[in-house]
């Protein structure tokens, strides 16, 4: 069974016991975080994508750190003008660990009573 969620503006393609790093989420390590934006979801061999979520899906995951990500340079330049700057960034990220993914409630058809 996999899911394909959404959070920070990107797609990740999770299996129960991922670790994936995400945007930065405001959460205390060790809590649960409830990812609801779940695009697409194949369980058993049955895919449902959603238009644009899957209703009802949700993907269940703990933090596991809080972080900031390897220093990048960016640096941006003018030919023959002596214009030079460098900056460097670090991203802060959230570490997270799915441990459960979820259809929510199937709706099932009720027998008629005889």
């Amino acid at each position: 069974m996999f899911a394909i969620v959404e959070t920070g503006g990107k797609q990740y393609n999770v299996r129960k016991g991922t670790v994936l790093r995400v945007e930065k989420i405001e959460v205390a390590e060790g809590d649960q975080v409830v990812l609801d934006k779940v695009l697409a979801v194949n369980s058993d061999g049955e895919f449902q994508v959603g238009a644009p979520y899957v209703s009802g899906a949700q993907v269940t995951a703990r933090v596991l750190r809080q972080g900031k990500a390897k220093k990048i340079l960016v640096f941006k330049y003018k030919p023959k003008k002596n214009y030079r700057r460098r900056k460097g960034h670090r991203q802060l990220f959230t570490e997270l660990m799915v441990e459960e993914i979820s259809l929510g409630q199937q709706d099932e058809p009720v027998a008629a009573a005889e």
